[in-house]
């Protein structure tokens, strides 16, 4: 979508809306055409750009590690083996340094949630324009409105892609609370800690809010840092178009905030490896 055609607000609001499915209460089964006839769709929408591209990647990431674990040699290994094997190395580094117990589910589990996240974050370097635009044009194909087709490439800008993951480590924090430490130790940790016997209401106040604000923080953390970041690039892309100087400015910036913001990327899909590693290593501790 082009940001000529488009006012500046348009075309910020064009690019921060997901590809919407839902139940819209005069239409029916339909795809909204803008953000209010998404919203009108309720709790149950789905937005099928975020599926779409968050289960790609991951389908392709198995793929192509699949492939490199079938071709691995004991030998001298080529570069993707190497490339792999030092991933690998690094999560097992992180898994024994954060994790205390055993468990042999922690260690796939953390090297899946950090090169799944990475490689969401890394859509994010792609030119803003490119696959919406490409999308769009697509679609026009088959007599669609471009101005009401939508592509958001980049799952971690999307909250219910993060809360989704957040919330899946989060059930297996309670699966190993209550296998590894029994109902009654369990419930003993939520009612017994820090106060004692006679702070049981205050207790289990403190600590359910500890509880739940691990999936809370896990989410929104990934999230906030990525819509940010997908932000400032839609701001640096209304810079083109206009003028020479704003092109060449728009340029340097692009550059600039791209080569930053693989730091950001990394870091996010680290963090998240990492929290996922200690929230599984404090629910197989017993107090």
């Amino acid at each position: 979508m082009s940001a000529e055609t488009l006012t500046a607000q348009d075309y910020i609001q064009h690019h921060l809306t997901n590809l919407t499915l839902g139940l819209h209460p005069e239409h029916g089964l339909t795809f909204a055409h803008d953000a209010a006839e998404a919203a009108a769709m309720g709790f149950w929408a789905v937005h099928v750009d975020s599926l779409l591209w968050s289960f790609g990647i991951g389908y392709l990431a198995y793929r192509w590690m699949l492939g490199v674990a079938r071709q691995a040699t004991a030998g001298v290994p080529n570069r993707a083996q190497n490339f792999f094997e030092w991933i690998v190395d690094f999560v097992n580094e992180n898994v024994r340094g954060s994790f205390s117990a055993k468990n042999d589910l922690v260690a796939p589990l953390a090297l899946t949630v950090f090169v799944w996240v990475f490689l969401m974050n890394l859509m994010d370097l792609l030119p803003v324009d490119l696959i919406p635009y490409a999308f769009a044009q697509f679609m026009g194909l088959f007599g669609a409105n471009t101005h009401h087709v939508y592509m958001r490439v980049v799952p971690s800008t999307d909250p219910n892609i993060t809360f989704g993951m957040s919330i899946a480590v989060f059930l297996l924090v309670l699966y190993y609370s209550f296998k590894i430490k029994g109902v009654g130790g369990f419930a003993g940790e939520l009612t017994l800690q820090p106060f004692g016997k006679l702070g049981m209401p205050a207790n289990l106040v403190l600590e359910s809010i500890s509880l739940f604000s691990k999936p809370l923080s896990l989410s929104l953390r990934l999230f906030g840092n990525m819509y940010a970041g997908e932000m400032i690039f839609i701001l640096i892309a209304l810079m083109y178009g206009h003028n020479l100087m704003l092109d060449l400015s728009g340029g340097v910036l692009q550059i600039a905030w791209a080569i930053f913001h693989i730091l950001i990327i990394t870091l996010q899909a680290f963090i998240f490896m990492v929290l996922t590693i200690v929230y599984l290593d404090m629910a197989h501790q017993h107090h």
